[in-house]
């Protein structure tokens, strides 16, 4: 798929982006609530808790079986601001990564508010969505970076020494825009990585990921993806750390059997770069979505980041019906994500119906208002 942005979509074409938009964001929430009771485990007290084969199935977190963590609220977030950013360039205010950021800015309000502001008619619907006020272990370098407005850029970034997933469990989104060329995917991914992780490792890790969604959404395979988020990364200083992860989880997987030691040895996920690798491998070994799911999760590092990668990669690869119903049906904040996903499609291939010049759609305006 290669519309370009303000073309007219046909209905098939949009019917598979659809399904796309919401495999990759219900498979990134359902790999991020698999792993979520069981990120700070060791795979040996996985087994021990739960039997030989580990993790198979939902586990309790956070008081419930289907709980999403941090990754998956930022990653709404992350959808409002796209949404946001395409609504207000009808007024000239072109700036993504500032709407992304301000996004982030009503992500950090729940982190601390009893609840909703409901006088704040700039926020939009998701921050009046009351589930989404709880903590859900954040990553510090996301609270510290979202703890004042200032703005981190790639000359200037917030937290330069945060090299751990944070912001790349929440990067899924960018790579969703298909009218985007890979460069300008691959750029604003960083840009807004860098709003609270600013070393290398972690937004070039960005970088890659969304550009391999990119591909996937397009209709391409994840090897083509990763082939060109090679090409990307080489132009890049600090690459180095990034490329070598990613080819090592392309190489994995002629090494044999899938299992734990192969996750072990590209890193289990400690950090940006190694969640990246372990997440591609998975996906690209994976029988079926549960298969895949399920190396994502069994090993000894943070199961719901690697979870939370592979889900969106398998989810906008296999489309959303390729996910499984019993654990959709567990899966916290479900209608939320499903209802952001279809305005997030809508927006990208019906926005000039909703909003323009000449048309101004007030419930979507509500939605999404072009202030804040």
């Amino acid at each position: 798929m290669s519309t370009p942005s303000g073309a007219i979509w046909g209905r098939a074409e949009q019917q598979d982006f659809r399904s796309r938009v919401r495999g990759c964001l219900l498979g990134g929430a359902v790999g991020d609530a698999l792993g979520a009771g069981v990120t700070a485990l060791t795979l040996e007290e996985m087994r021990a808790a739960y039997g030989m084969d580990a993790v198979v199935d939902f586990v309790p977190a956070y008081g419930r079986r289907g709980a999403v963590t941090a990754a998956t609220q930022l990653t709404l977030f992350t959808v409002d601001g796209l949404i946001r950013a395409q609504v207000r360039r009808d007024t000239g205010a072109w700036h993504p990564p500032s709407d992304v950021h301000r996004a982030y800015l009503r992500w950090a309000a729940t982190q601390h508010d009893w609840g909703p502001d409901v006088r704040r008619k700039d926020n939009g619907w998701l921050a009046l969505e009351e589930w989404l006020y709880v903590r859900r272990d954040p990553a510090r370098a996301c609270l510290n970076g979202l703890g004042d407005e200032t703005m981190g850029t790639l000359d200037r970034p917030k937290n330069p020494g945060a090299q751990d997933a944070g912001a790349l469990v929440r990067s899924a989104p960018f790579g969703l825009l298909v009218g985007w060329e890979p460069q300008l995917v691959f750029q604003l991914a960083m840009e807004c990585a860098a709003l609270t992780h600013g070393h290398p490792s972690a937004y070039l890790s960005a970088g890659a990921f969304a550009v391999i969604v990119h591909g996937l959404a397009r209709g391409e395979s994840l090897e083509t993806g990763a082939q060109r988020a090679l090409a990307l990364l080489a132009q890049r200083p600090g690459h180095q750390p990034v490329t070598e992860a990613l080819r090592d989880a392309l190489g994995a997987v002629r090494q044999g059997i899938p299992g734990p030691a192969r996750i072990v040895a590209l890193g289990a996920g400690r950090t940006a770069r190694d969640a990246l690798a372990v997440a591609v491998y998975c996906t690209l070994v994976g029988e079926d979505v549960r298969h895949g799911l399920r190396l994502a999760v069994n090993h000894d590092g943070p199961s719901g980041a690697t979870g939370a990668l592979c889900g969106a990669l398998l989810g906008v690869l296999h489309g959303e019906t390729a996910l499984p119903p019993a654990w959709l049906a567990e899966l916290e904040g479900r209608a939320t994500l499903l209802e952001l996903a279809d305005d997030f499609a809508m927006e990208m291939t019906q926005g000039a119906a909703l909003h323009s010049p000449a048309i101004n759609s007030s419930a979507w305006l509500a939605r999404y208002p072009r202030g804040g």
